[in-house]
């Protein structure tokens, strides 16, 4: 087991959204777990939870998603 976890770091021009703080960053800062990106501009990540909804809607909505289960009715 390694005594020090190496840490990832940023690359300038990549930009994420970190989740935990509610900030945009420039490189990866805060643990995977924690963030959205990477994204090619900063004003990408900062819209990261607004195309999160809106991806979301899209397969919430998307007839393919529902399929029929195994019993002939729709799951739920």
């Amino acid at each position: 087991m390694a005594l020090f976890k190496r840490r990832t770091v940023g690359k300038p021009g990549e930009w994420y959204y970190c989740l935990k703080h509610g900030t945009v960053e420039e490189g990866p800062q805060c643990r995977a777990a924690d963030r959205f990106g990477p994204y090619a501009t900063r004003e990408e990540a900062a819209h990261a939870m607004e195309s999160a909804r809106e991806r979301n809607l899209e397969w919430e909505t998307d007839p393919k998603w529902h399929d029929m289960g195994k019993g002939g009715a729709q799951d739920e």
